[in-house]
């Protein structure tokens, strides 16, 4: 068996609401840098994504480009990851995730979710198997990050399935 890693990315610090819709809203300062320093910790932790699944939503591609931008300074010729927008990362929930998952091709080894909370503390609680699995709910900050590793082919992608390796808040 071919050992799988999903890393989970909650966006980081946006702007308040306001007058804006929702899915406009747009880092802030502090969010930047710390995307930033999300980037740098996967970097510094060896965790290079070869494919990439984002909201579409501004904050969460933001949140990816800076990130990416640090990731990209400690690869040492590393190949840019395949980016995939699913708007089911904004819309959706941890089913849409799941099915997200599954239909990853089987030759990539490592994905980076990047997107919105409830969800992603949802699906990283979710993936614990029995023996870690504490029975209460993982709860990520902005800018958080899970690293969850398997060894079943992403196709079985299912609660359960991927022991929390790793798990880390950015601050820039």
């Amino acid at each position: 068996m071919t050992l799988r890693t999903l890393i989970l990315l909650r966006h980081s610090k946006a702007e308040t609401p306001g007058d804006l819709v929702d899915f406009d809203r747009s880092l802030t300062e502090r969010g930047e840098s710390d995307a930033d320093a999300a980037g740098a910790w996967l970097a510094d932790a060896r965790l290079h994504p070869d494919f990439v699944l984002c909201s579409p939503a501004r904050r969460t591609r933001q949140t990816w480009q800076t990130a990416a931008i640090a990731l990209a300074q400690g690869e040492n010729g590393q190949v840019s990851p395949e980016v995939l927008y699913e708007e089911g990362l904004y819309l959706g929930g941890r089913t849409e995730v799941f099915d997200l998952l599954r239909r990853v091709p089987e030759t990539v080894r490592t994905v980076l979710l990047v997107g919105h909370n409830p969800t992603v503390s949802e699906v990283s609680a979710l993936l614990l198997p029995d023996d870690q699995f504490t029975g209460t709910v993982v709860e990520m900050k902005t800018s958080g990050l899970a690293v969850h590793s398997g060894e079943k082919p992403w196709s079985e992608t299912q609660p359960g399935a991927m022991r929390l390796a790793r798990q880390h808040t950015a601050r820039g």
